[in-house]
Parts: structure tokens; sequence; C-alpha cells
């Protein structure tokens, strides 16, 4: 494991930037432990990010209409994101210096992946040799 591409994890869940916010309020239902949906246009090109946070500030307190409001226009663009041909020992360096828990990944702008920060700890762990233990006398 040298580079962000091959730590991330492929096909996040996505919604199109046409799709509305109920159905992005239908994804957090059906997936209670999800803490964000990644919403791109047709081409693949990263849009934003919506939250449960977002839904509720930009759809129910804005009063708009779920049913009408698509998420490309309330998605938040993403603070930052990660190429996958980054090393991963700089990558990981960057989650830190951040406080980033979880990166998008893209390539020529389209979402390609998510990098995780405990994912590649733990990642990063397996791959470490186990210390060498004392010898007992």
């Amino acid at each position: 494991m040298s580079h962000v591409k091959d730590a991330m994890v492929p096909e996040p869940t996505m919604l199109a930037d046409g799709a509305t916010a109920q159905d992005a309020g239908r994804l957090f239902a059906d997936s209670p432990e999800m803490r964000a949906v990644f919403v791109t246009a047709k081409d693949g090109r990263l849009v934003g990010v919506i939250t449960r946070k977002t839904l509720v500030r930009e759809v129910v307190a804005a009063g708009r209409d779920p049913r009408t409001t698509p998420v490309g226009a309330i998605a938040e663009p993403p603070l930052y994101t990660l190429d996958p041909e980054l090393p991963i020992d700089e990558a990981f360096r960057f989650l830190e210096e951040h406080d980033a828990e979880r990166v998008p990944v893209t390539e020529d702008g389209r979402l390609v992946g998510i990098l995780s920060r405990s994912g590649l700890q733990r990642r990063l762990a397996e791959d470490e040799p186990p210390p060498d233990l004392p010898d007992a006398a």
C-alpha cells in the first residue's frame, strides 16, 4: 500500500445533483450509520457533500420543499480533496494536520473514492511488523 488509491474506499454513497432532498433523507433513514452522502454531476464531477445537518439547515429550517429541492443546490463543497496518486504517508500527514476524518479522493474533479483516517490507521497498523518481544528468561 503506497498510494491513496490503494487505501481509499471506492464507490462511496453518492446521489446525482438532480436528486431531491427527500431522496437524501431516505438514504439517511435507510442507513442510520451513514454520516454523509456525496453529490456528483452527470459527468461524475464532485459537487459537494450533504449530511443530516445540511438537510435540517438548508431544507427544513429554510422552509424549502424536500420533494423539489435538488441536492446539488444544497451540497456543501468539500474542504479538501486528495489525489489518488498521492503517497500514503503524505496523505496520512495531511489528514492528521487538518484533523480530517474522511476526505474525498478525486481524479480530474471526478469522485473516485474516500480516504478515512481511522481506516487508514488500521491498514497501516496491519502493515507494520510486530515489535520484537524480549526473550523470557
